[in-house]
């Protein structure tokens, strides 16, 4: 057994000097995917920085009509909150939809976004993994990659990301809120997530040292609807095959705003920005949708076994947009 020292943080200035961006550390929220990995030997840290008493637990209100989450907000608290229900419908279907009910009451909202992939390759420390031992070379690229990218993967990494809440966040242009040690700075939530490109063990953009503080729903347009829906190989508990968040407004027949977002076919969530410049303005037929939907998933690359995803997410994409267009 690895001897591990463990730092209760009494504030987040605390909690980022105890941390100090080394390599060996690693902050302590929920604990339900980190644990996981230390018990895997995937994750070996030497310092556990314990945040869960600070005062990070709340979801607050704006002046501009904005909600402030907390970095330590409880996934089932997320998701049962009044105003995330009645603004943000989109942001609870995508909590529920996740993990289970006893990991939602210990997942926080800032773990949720650095959960690590779940590729099997990743997790088994005698295959090889470019995300967890750079060089080592991709095992699920010529292997068993039947849940892998279609879209923004680099022949170094071809894992997703597995988070639901993320895809929701991004389909709601949401910012995550760090400080560390070089001080505070905000990240939009599409921007935060990185593609592996040459680099997969580097999951975000986060600093040496940086705590994620909280994540801020911007204020959508009013009269705007949301949903997230989910494609899984069973009813519960299981991760996204393919899943897609949509957030937009109908006026006078046509699309006045609109934010798509995919999950389980990238490395970080997929924006659908060419699918959205296409629809915007647009009258939302059938026929208008699919040419939207088929443009933007024509960038697909499937591996040997995942071509099936690309029809899975179009289907899921379109009939969502029916039903919010019909409702919006």
């Amino acid at each position: 057994m690895k001897p591990v020292s463990y730092v209760r943080a009494r504030s987040v200035e605390e909690a980022t000097a105890a941390h100090a961006g080394r390599d060996e550390a690693r902050y302590l929220g929920g604990g339900t995917n980190l644990v996981d990995l230390m018990k895997l030997g995937v994750e070996r840290p030497e310092v556990l920085v314990d945040i869960t008493r600070l005062p990070l637990d709340r979801v607050e209100e704006r002046p501009d009509g904005a909600l402030r989450l907390g970095a330590t907000v409880r996934n089932s608290d997320l998701a049962a909150h009044h105003l995330v229900r009645e603004r943000y419908p989109v942001v609870s279907q995508a909590v529920l939809s996740g993990a289970s009910g006893q990991l939602r009451n210990a997942a926080t909202t800032g773990g949720n976004l650095l959960q690590r992939t779940r590729c099997a390759y990743f997790q088994d420390v005698s295959k090889p993994c470019n995300k967890r031992v750079p060089g080592s070379g991709c095992g699920a690229l010529d292997g068993v990659n039947h849940d892998h990218a279609v879209l923004g993967h680099s022949p170094r990494c071809v894992a997703t990301h597995p988070s639901d809440l993320a895809v929701a966040l991004a389909a709601v242009d949401a910012v995550v809120e760090l400080a560390g040690p070089q001080g505070g700075r905000a990240v939009p939530v599409t921007e935060f997530l990185r593609l592996p490109e040459d680099d997969p063990e580097r999951d975000t953009v986060i600093r040496p040292g940086e705590l994620i503080t909280a994540v801020v729903l911007p204020p959508l347009p009013p009269g705007s609807v949301s949903h997230y829906r989910k494609a899984r190989e069973r009813a519960s508990y299981a991760f996204a095959l393919a899943s897609v968040a949509a957030v937009l407004k109908l006026e006078d027949g046509s699309i006045r705003h609109i934010g798509i977002a995919f999950g389980g076919l990238a490395h970080r969530p997929w924006r659908a920005r060419q699918a959205e410049a296409a629809l915007l303005g647009a009258r939302p037929t059938p026929e208008t949708v699919a040419e939207a939907l088929d443009a933007e998933l024509g960038e697909a690359v499937p591996l040997r076994d995942n071509a099936y995803k690309v029809a899975l997410a179009r289907d899921l994409a379109m009939r969502m947009l029916g039903t919010l267009t019909a409702t919006g």
